[in-house]
């Protein structure tokens, strides 16, 4: 495969699988949207992407990627659990999503290339998620920080929860830092992203974005230290200034971490190990220990599991989680093959993003944004297409003489 530039409908494609895995649950809007309304919108932006990406590569040439061909396999236990219609009609309808899902990734590694193009694309597309965050809480600041999440900044435009926006920021923050650092981008545009989403991840109180930005951004930039000056420097700076806050600011950061819970409430990790021990303690048959139960919502006795893992064990069993770690462990020991680069230090925040997130996050096994920051880093991984030969120039044409052309002899 030859060297081809991205059209910017990519981009487009892209913006729509963000919105498709936004959700349709989340804080009460200023204006009320009906549920079935979010669905509709959600569902229709995949089958435009999708439909979209397939009229972009009409011709289905799509890039080799473990990732992928991983994520595939994953459909083969979710349509086992399901088949059976024990989790309902539900659950067959989200294996439908998954196929989607997966079919346009595989149509979009066409232009997979190692570049930062869907790092850009990702950026962008989640910047403006938080701007409507932002919006919201200028709107109506009681519905953007409402009691019920214990005043945490949530979405009032669009149902949005603080883990979900502390993601998005976290992401965009550690993407636009590297950028930085790589000589990618100027830093009054990074500083246009990065400041406000910094803001909006301290107001939606989210450890477990915070801790992924901070470790994640740590891998990456660790990676880089052995060839970057500006990687050193960073990380020197980084390291000095987070020694003095935590001296200084010490109290604050933690009533800022604890969020005014108990210690027995902060242990238990907000109620998730309770959900966690009963779910595995619930009996299971052979079968639904190897397949799941079928793709649901990841929750269990109307619980949210909030942990990928377990919800993946749940939902799509033992195989599910073999090939979930099979994702990791393939990106990761590619990420860790390639020479120190941008690209690789991305790659690394992604993936130690993601495998930090999975322990109170869900979303591995399911078309989620989890996937879609795999896919970023499965893109930065690709191999660089081979450019194209230039076509060898026309041997040069001997000039014959005007007596020589002459068919005769005399």
């Amino acid at each position: 495969m030859t060297v081809e530039r991205a059209p910017k409908l990519v981009g487009t494609v892209w913006g729509l699988l963000v919105l498709n895995t936004l959700g349709s649950t989340g804080a009460e809007t200023v204006v009320p949207l009906p549920r079935s309304l979010i669905q509709m919108v959600t569902m229709g932006a995949l089958v435009a992407a999708f439909s979209l990406a397939l009229v972009l590569n009409l011709r289905l040439r799509v890039r080799p990627s473990a990732f992928l061909f991983l994520l595939t396999l994953l459909l083969v236990p979710s349509l086992i659990a399901s088949a059976d219609l024990e989790s309902g009609l539900g659950a067959l309808f989200r294996c439908a999503r998954l196929a989607l899902f997966v079919g346009t990734l595989w149509l979009l590694s066409r232009w997979w290339d190692g570049g930062p193009t869907f790092v850009r694309h990702h950026i962008r597309m989640y910047f403006l998620v938080l701007c409507t965050v932002a919006a919201g809480a200028l709107v109506s600041p009681g519905a953007a920080m409402p009691d019920l999440y214990g005043g945490r900044l949530v979405g009032a435009l669009w149902p949005l929860t603080p883990p979900q926006i502390g993601q998005y920021a976290a992401v965009i923050i550690g993407l636009a830092v590297l950028l930085v650092l790589g000589g990618r981008t100027d830093r009054r545009s990074a500083a246009l992203v990065i400041v406000p989403s910094l803001v909006l991840l301290m107001l939606t109180h989210t450890r477990t974005a915070t801790l992924g930005l901070l470790v994640g951004l740590t891998l990456a930039i660790g990676s880089l230290t052995l060839t970057s000056a500006a990687a050193r420097r960073f990380f020197s700076w980084a390291v000095l200034c987070a020694a003095v806050a935590a001296v200084v600011f010490a109290s604050a950061l933690q009533a800022w971490f604890l969020r005014g819970q108990s210690e027995e409430n902060f242990s238990n990790l907000t109620g998730r190990a309770k959900v966690w021990d009963a779910l595995l303690a619930a009996p299971r048959t052979i079968g639904e220990q190897v397949f799941g139960m079928g793709l649901g919502d990841k929750s269990f006795d109307g619980l949210p599991i909030d942990n990928s893992w377990l919800a993946v064990y749940h939902e799509q069993g033992l195989i599910g989680i073999a090939l979930v770690a099979a994702v990791f462990v393939a990106l990761g020991g590619v990420a860790l093959l390639r020479p120190p680069s941008l690209a690789r230090a991305c790659a690394i925040f992604l993936i130690g993003y993601c495998a930090l997130a999975s322990y109170t996050e869900a979303g591995l096994g399911d078309a989620s944004p989890y996937l879609l920051h795999l896919a970023v880093a499965a893109s930065l991984l690709a191999q660089p297409a081979a450019a194209a030969p230039l076509p060898a120039p026309d041997p040069p044409r001997r000039r014959v003489p005007r007596w020589a052309r002459t068919s005769e002899v005399t």
